[in-house]
């Protein structure tokens, strides 16, 4: 029988924050104060896809059937700005582009430069150039730094635990719905680098993963073939769950005297088989974040002004199509920052191209931003965080990745 798959992260009870249900009514206002939302796109978003740089006279060659048309076209990409463009899924960051509330990274990457999740991920929340170094997060270590950062709650965890990112000295709260899910997209891509060392298991668990992704394909596209009852029940579960995440994450920013900083994750974005193009199995993901998005503008009302949102990834994906119609683990990808408070309609890029000689190692998309430059940006011009805590605590021996200017409103 095929896996049972969903969309995003099963959120379970967790301490404290167990005590807090989906119920829990928010009903203060809060003085405009800088609110900072951290998404953490866990398995490896295919940036060339969320952003395809239609422009790049390589791309459509690379991704074949699956290379998104020029902005006008049926199923063509939402427009940027004439070179690149946004997934057709994601109609709600391109009209935040649009109002300039939208800056879109592309070819970054944090210091990682292989290819497993759970060290990629670790490197992406630890905030050194590499994995297991520390055990504290860089955004706690930020919250830190704040006045009053190691007392009052400045931050909340919304999840099935606290992730590495929010680990540390300063206290922060955790919430979490209290339904339990199945397997999801992030536990199978551990299992995945798991056995990654022995052959014969990795071998096996990559044929039934394509297995699963091909039977899945009615008719060569599974973006043309109803879901059955139970996984369209399944997925319309997930995308619930979902909508009270990003519900009680606008409640707490909302709160006059709450936390300023909330952290969550998706999952669902280690695209190996069947990938879709503007339709198909990334394209459902994408279009239910984006909802996410909406919704969470729409919770937050006035706060939403004060608000900077950004969604990051541990890597990116393979520049060409593999053998399952899908993309296997890569190097550099994209990213968002969107919110009121975000000085944006730009796309910040230093594009190397996707021509065979500038892949880099032959098959991914080069690394040409690092991922700290913007996150230092953000911490320092939105947060207050001071230079040389950004530079000292919160992101050692990071001296070469300068912080990204302006990237807020003044």
């Amino acid at each position: 029988m095929p896996m049972q798959r969903r969309e995003f992260l099963t959120l379970t009870a967790l301490g404290a924050g167990a005590l807090l249900t989906s119920r829990l009514a928010f009903a203060r206002t809060a003085a405009s104060k800088p609110r900072f939302v951290l998404v953490i796109m866990r398995g490896a978003l295919d940036g060339l896809a969320a952003v395809p740089p239609y422009g790049d006279p390589d791309y459509a060659g690379l991704r074949r059937e699956f290379a998104l048309r020029v902005p006008g076209d049926s199923g063509g990409a939402l427009p940027l700005n004439g070179f690149f463009g946004l997934h057709p899924s994601l109609s709600f960051l391109q009209q935040c582009y649009a109002a300039r509330e939208l800056t879109v990274f592309h070819a970054l990457a944090s210091p990682y430069r292989e290819r497993s999740h759970f060290d990629g991920q670790d490197v992406l929340e630890n905030g050194t150039a590499h994995a297991h170094s520390v055990q504290t997060g860089w955004l706690n270590r930020a919250l830190a730094q704040l006045p009053g950062g190691t007392g009052r709650e400045s931050g909340v965890a919304l999840g099935q635990n606290v992730p590495l990112v929010m680990r540390g000295a300063a206290a922060v709260t955790s919430w979490s719905p209290s339904k339990l899910s199945a397997l999801d997209e992030d536990t199978l891509a551990r299992i995945t680098d798991l056995y990654a060392g022995d052959a014969l298991l990795a071998g096996r668990l990559a044929d039934a993963l394509a297995a699963n992704a091909m039977a899945a394909d009615d008719a060569g596209d599974a973006s043309m073939a109803p879901l059955p009852p139970a996984a369209a029940a399944a997925r319309a579960g997930a995308a619930a769950r979902y909508t009270e995440v990003v519900r009680a994450a606008a409640g707490f920013l909302r709160q006059a005297d709450g936390p300023n900083v909330a952290v969550f994750d998706t999952t669902g974005w280690d695209t190996h088989a069947n990938e879709g193009g503007a339709q198909g199995q990334l394209a459902g993901r994408l279009a239910a974040l984006d909802s996410g998005l909406a919704t969470l503008k729409q919770e937050l009302g006035s706060t939403w002004s004060d608000t900077a949102v950004l969604l990051i990834t541990e890597f990116g994906r393979t520049a060409a199509i593999n053998g399952t119609r899908g993309t296997d683990h890569g190097t550099a990808t994209a990213a968002f920052l969107a919110g009121g408070a975000v000085a944006g309609g730009r796309v910040i890029a230093d594009w190397p191209g996707l021509s065979a000689r500038a892949l880099y190692q032959g098959r991914d998309l080069a690394p040409t931003l690092d991922l700290r430059a913007v996150l230092k940006g953000i911490l320092a011009q939105h947060l207050a965080v001071p230079p040389r805590a950004l530079e000292q605590a919160v992101f050692p021996d990071s001296s070469a990745a300068a912080p990204l200017r302006d990237l807020l409103r003044a």
